[in-house]
């Protein structure tokens, strides 16, 4: 009997309880966050928690950072709400989920009802997006970029072949602010039938206790989602951060740390490639970086008891016992973990 992926575990799993002392390369959210300046924001917030949340200008806030109309932007209480907004609005009879990525989408929709094919892209490929692997009459698509686990970007393009009329297109950019420049985004484009782009402000922020994300569609959209969305769902303290996240120099700030993030993660793979029995999938694009390697789950266990903990890639579909999943960290992290890693090994 074959045993199917857990697909509500995640990596905060591996740090909770007793092994919340490890160091966390189990969870993608940027170290050192929030920074000081959007805490004392949040913290003036909490003057005002007798009124009920207003999200009028925190949704104008992410309107005009996308250059785009309030009426295209829906705020949510983290992406994770976005994918269960979606499985119940969205009326799809053939949805596709395109794997490995975050297991949340597909959760969702099954929990919904829905009998969700996968398409499984192949590490022979590099993992890579091909449009003409998702079938014709998919009417509902979801695809991460950068992608969770693989860190995989896909070309924009790439992507925006899956759009066309009567066919959703969910594109999860949780992690692109974490990419320079926000390459290969689609959130501005307003030209693809039925796209849907979903945007964490949790990750380069260090918000996951907070929960604020948003979505970014066609007003109808927008509209078919907020009619399912529980009243006050984003809570006031969580529209401050929005809004603050999106000004001037907190996006200069994102920008500089994904240029950061970018020099620390050429440096994880360099010490990785020290270890001939390790592969890691390249080109990496996101804050993290995934790894085959023989034993990942007896070397998992022995990092544990060196004082790390890591994301096991089995709950993935499409990967299997052989994989783990590595936080991109500061330099200093990396070389105390690439010697826990050769004790491990």
């Amino acid at each position: 009997m074959t045993t199917l992926p857990d697909l509500r575990h995640h990596g905060d799993a591996e740090v909770r309880g007793a092994a919340a002392g490890l160091t966390d390369l189990a969870v993608n959210v940027r170290t050192g966050t929030p920074p000081a300046w959007l805490k004392a924001r949040i913290a003036a917030s909490l003057d005002g928690l007798a009124a009920y949340p207003d999200g009028t200008a925190a949704r104008a806030a992410v309107a005009a950072r996308h250059g785009l109309p309030a009426s295209r932007v829906l705020l949510t209480a983290g992406a994770a709400e976005a994918f269960v907004l979606l499985a119940r609005a969205v009326r799809a009879a053939r949805p596709v989920v395109v794997h490995p990525q975050f297991t949340e989408p597909e959760a969702a929709l099954r929990d919904a009802g829905h009998e969700v094919r996968r398409v499984l892209l192949s590490e022979e490929d590099g993992f890579r997006l091909t449009p003409e692997a998702v079938p014709d009459d998919a009417d509902l698509v979801v695809v991460g970029n950068p992608t969770n686990p693989t860190s995989v970007l896909h070309p924009a393009e790439a992507v925006a072949a899956l759009a066309r009329p009567g066919r959703t297109l969910v594109v999860d950019e949780a992690f692109m602010d974490a990419v320079p420049g926000e390459a290969e985004s689609l959130a501005s484009r307003t030209d693809l039938p039925g796209l849907v782009v979903l945007r964490s402000l949790t990750k380069t922020w260090g918000l996951a206790g907070l929960r604020i994300g948003y979505v970014l569609a066609d007003p109808e959209i927008i509209e078919a989602l907020e009619r399912v969305q529980p009243l006050w769902p984003v809570s006031s303290p969580a529209l401050t951060a929005a809004e603050a996240c999106c000004e001037p120099a907190a996006l200069a700030e994102a920008e500089a740390a994904a240029a950061e993030i970018a020099a620390d993660r050429s440096y994880l793979i360099a010490r990785l490639g020290e270890f001939p029995q390790i592969t890691v999938v390249r080109p990496a694009e996101g804050p993290f970086v995934l790894i085959r390697l023989p034993d990942a789950a007896g070397v998992r266990e022995r990092l544990r008891e060196l004082g790390f903990a890591v994301r096991r890639g089995d709950t993935f579909p499409g990967l299997g016992a052989e994989w783990l999943r590595l936080a991109v960290r500061d330099r200093n992290t990396t070389d105390r973990f690439v010697t826990a890693l050769e004790k491990a090994l």
